[in-house]
């Protein structure tokens, strides 16, 4: 069973006159320990195409050191690193099943080998605070990357280089920024490299292309820097902004089935959002993209989406439930309701688990996510996909914006739940289509943005309530049967009745004030 472990750390280029400097002045660090050496090796393994490298995943087997194992690195979230320790086992060419099970939606059914080996020497100084605590391990490394052939008549590529890696230990983060300070001070520059294998792999990560760079920049650099990324993408083809909406898209799909395969608590979500996103996008889109190719990836999307249904609802639904309870007087929670929440929650995350796994081990998925990755290689675009950006996307946000007008329309003097249902699903699309369309069109954008955010939690709220109301009778009928006073389910259950009608209203009430919204977004 793989362990965990939650990396911070940073790293520096230095040259091999570089002297680490004393660090026993830094703020918190008590004592400098003596110096320890470690000879490691390890043996990376990719596929042909470095599919691993290009998700900024690593799968390593090393040997030496203290933690000698297979290691799975995961991407980083917010400067950290999750990693999966596994034991060295006797397998030494082809990485034991647990190993490679966390990784299956990267690699899929490609074939997955060594492809590059690194020694690294490696001394070890551990920073410790007054109570003997390590607060933070300076590792210096002289390394000897070796890129493996690639195939028949390639040649093996060795590069050599030395760096500085700084992680925390039991330190916090103000002790990384204070060791980050002396080295930087000492001749030391920050990493031109995220990790050492892409270092070692350079050549060939080139030459097998990752996923392309954006057409437009993400957010970031001030307002100024915003409105001069938007004023170029606005004559670029709508094809190049649309080709990286959907690369984003498909890598934001590959990152929450690794979180489903760790068991993140938030995997299903996400992967659900991701399918919702593509196909909206896809949806939206349809006269830049040949539907023949697109319209089948939208129905495998929206299966994937259906299988995970359940399981997130019930979990939502659940979580809702178990919050209003500790929110009640203890007078009005009659019976062990508390404790059937959560013996229901704590069953109900176990069959969740089973059923995403299962979907996502399914051929069919695996299809859907090369299929993906091939029309993020060559779109199927038709000849709109020439046209400018900004033109083509004020005509699709106008569609979209018509469709939730539609919507809202048809729910007006609608009997059926369902009505603003449909409206809630509009606006998601009207939502995920302006997110594709921010960079270029701008600030009315990131308003209509923001409203429909808001739109969306009111009717998802409303939307919540038809899973938690059915929950209601289904628990306090086992309550009921099984002996219990059924009267708090009741209360429960009336209190999502009123939730339902109160997010209706709320929904009615804000709808006014997002007609000029639309209308501006559209201009």
């Amino acid at each position: 069973m793989a362990v965990e472990h939650l990396e911070i750390e940073r790293k520096f280029d230095v040259e091999e006159a570089f002297v680490l400097p004393d660090l026993g002045g830094v703020p918190g660090v008590d004592a400098v320990a003596e110096p320890v050496t470690h000879d490691l090796e390890a043996a990376y393994h990719d596929t042909a195409d470095l599919r691993l490298a290009r998700a900024r995943v690593t799968l390593r087997r090393r040997t030496g050191g203290t933690d000698a194992g297979w290691h799975v690195k995961l991407p980083a979230i917010a400067g950290a690193r999750r990693e999966l320790h596994s034991p060295l086992g006797r397998a030494t060419k082809t990485p034991p099943k647990a190993v490679l099970e966390p990784v299956l939606g990267v690699v899929r059914r490609a074939p997955v080998g060594p492809v590059a080996v690194l020694r690294t020497r490696r001394v070890v100084t551990e920073l410790r605070d007054a109570e003997g605590r390590v607060l933070a391990e300076v590792a210096d490394d002289h390394v000897t990357g070796t890129a493996l052939p690639a195939g028949p008549g390639d040649a093996a590529v060795v590069t050599t280089w030395r760096e500085v890696e700084v992680e925390l230990v039991d330190g916090d983060e103000s002790v990384l920024a204070e060791v980050a300070a002396e080295l930087v001070a000492a001749g030391a520059r920050p990493a031109s490299s995220p990790a050492k294998l892409s270092r070692v792999l350079a050549d060939r990560l080139a030459a097998v292309g990752g996923p392309p760079d954006p057409a437009v920049p993400a957010a970031g650099g001030g307002k100024k820097a915003a409105k001069k990324a938007a004023k170029k993408a606005r004559t670029l083809p709508v094809g190049e902004v649309l080709r990286s909406s959907l690369a984003q898209q498909v890598r934001d799909l590959q990152d929450a089935d690794l979180m489903v395969r760790t068991g993140q608590p938030d995997g299903v979500h996400q992967v659900r959002v991701a399918c919702r996103r593509l196909r909206s996008t896809l949806a939206a889109f349809r006269p830049v993209l040949d539907r023949t190719r697109t319209d089948p990836l939208r129905t495998e999307l929206a299966a994937v989406g259906a299988a995970l249904s359940p399981s997130r609802d019930a979990e939502v639904a659940l979580a809702h439930l178990r919050e209003l309870v500790a929110q009640q007087a203890d007078e009005l929670v009659l019976g062990p309701v508390a404790a059937r929440l959560q013996q229901n929650a704590v069953q109900d995350e176990h069959d969740g688990d089973v059923r995403a796994r299962k979907a996502l081990a399914a051929p069919a998925y695996s299809q859907l996510r090369d299929d993906l990755d091939a029309l993020v290689a060559e779109p199927p675009f038709t000849a709109d996909a020439t046209r400018p950006a900004a033109e083509v996307l004020r005509e699709v946000l106008g569609r979209t914006t018509h469709r939730l007008r539609k919507a809202v329309d048809a729910a007006v003097d609608a009997e059926d739940d369902e009505a603003l249902h449909d409206v809630r699903k509009a606006a998601k699309r009207l939502r995920y289509t302006a997110e594709a369309a921010l960079p270029v069109l701008g600030a009315p954008v990131k308003d209509l943005i923001s409203v429909l955010k808001g739109v969306q939690d009111v009717l998802g709220d409303r939307q919540d309530t038809f899973v938690t109301r059915p929950l209601c009778l289904q628990l306090g009928l086992q309550a009921h049967a099984a002996g219990e006073n059924a009267w708090t389910w009741g209360r429960l259950h009336a209190l999502e009745q009123a939730r339902c009608e109160e997010a209706e209203r709320e929904f009615w009430l804000r709808w006014p004030g997002l007609r000029p919204v639309m209308k501006a977004a559209t201009k």
